[in-house]
């Protein structure tokens, strides 16, 4: 339950300094504005996203793309204005039915393109729902669903590797270590191994996204510290939030979630009722 509100309280704390410079004051509460002009605690397509595939869960107990792309186009109908580029191109090509030949939904080939990071946070639950050995298939196959670079869903793989062992009872550092013995990126995996010699980069880009995240958790002393670091970096806040937040959360348990950031949190009873679902689920 932590590392699902803390997915959704790390988007929502995030989402007002999305594509900004990280501010000159840190922000330690929920605030409204940004770019999108969000009301205080509302969430972004990083939580719409992770909703539908937490729904898509509990319902058919596995990962299913025939039952998980209409709830994800759903959600993209609602509001488009806040999805990210790739999968907003790729959620366009499925509603115009020009999806290439032999990449349809679910099965879109792996290319050069699609190394963003909208897959990692999306494909967050699946962490919860999956044991550590079974987790890395369903991420690679969630992320080709908008994005088909391979790096893209390798990223996806470790972080839902880590939240797995972490909601198994694993100490950060021992989630952190069989993460790696399972990354098979030769791009990502050197990063990782030497965290603490890159700086935190806030961008899109899938590999820094995972390497912000994985560091802030490494170094954090609680959950609060890890997503007050995290969204305050500025760039794409959100998302480096939301996917901060699912660790940390994993990590510390929705008891170490401060009361006032769940308060604020737009639709936060049915959040929290999902993801009480998603345990049951997961665990029965």
């Amino acid at each position: 339950m932590g590392s699902f509100l803390g997915l959704a309280v790390g988007d929502a704390l995030g989402a007002p300094l999305e594509g900004l410079a990280a501010p000159s004051e840190r922000i330690c509460s929920m605030i409204g504005g940004g770019v999108h002009n969000l009301k205080k605690g509302e969430c972004t397509d990083d939580t719409l996203q992770a909703v539908a595939l937490a729904r898509s869960l509990i319902l058919c107990r596995s990962l299913d793309p025939d039952d998980l792309i209409p709830r994800l186009l759903e959600g993209y109908r609602e509001r488009p204005y806040c999805y990210g580029p790739t999968s907003s191109a790729a959620f366009q090509e499925i509603l115009a039915g020009t999806v290439p030949q032999g990449q349809g939904p679910g099965q879109r080939k792996e290319t050069e393109t699609g190394r963003t990071n909208g897959s990692i946070m999306r494909g967050l639950p699946l962490g919860i729902f999956f044991p550590p050995g079974e987790v890395r298939e369903p991420s690679l196959a969630c992320s080709r669903i908008t994005h088909p670079h391979a790096v893209a869903g390798e990223c996806s793989a470790f972080v839902n590797t880590m939240i797995s062992f972490l909601c198994r009872g694993a100490r950060k550092e021992e989630a952190y270590r069989n993460a790696l013995t399972r990354c098979e990126s030769a791009e990502l995996r050197p990063i990782l191994e030497q965290y603490e010699h890159y700086p935190l980069t806030p961008s899109m880009d899938a590999v820094w996204t995972t390497h912000c995240a994985v560091r802030i958790l490494l170094e954090s002393a609680d959950f609060t510290d890890a997503l007050i670091t995290a969204v305050n970096l500025g760039g794409d806040a959100d998302t480096i939030g939301s996917v901060s937040g699912a660790l940390a959360g994993a990590a510390w348990g929705v008891d170490a979630i401060p009361s006032d950031w769940l308060v604020c949190l737009q639709d936060h009873c049915d959040l929290r009722s999902l993801a009480r679902d998603l345990v049951k689920v997961a665990y029965d």
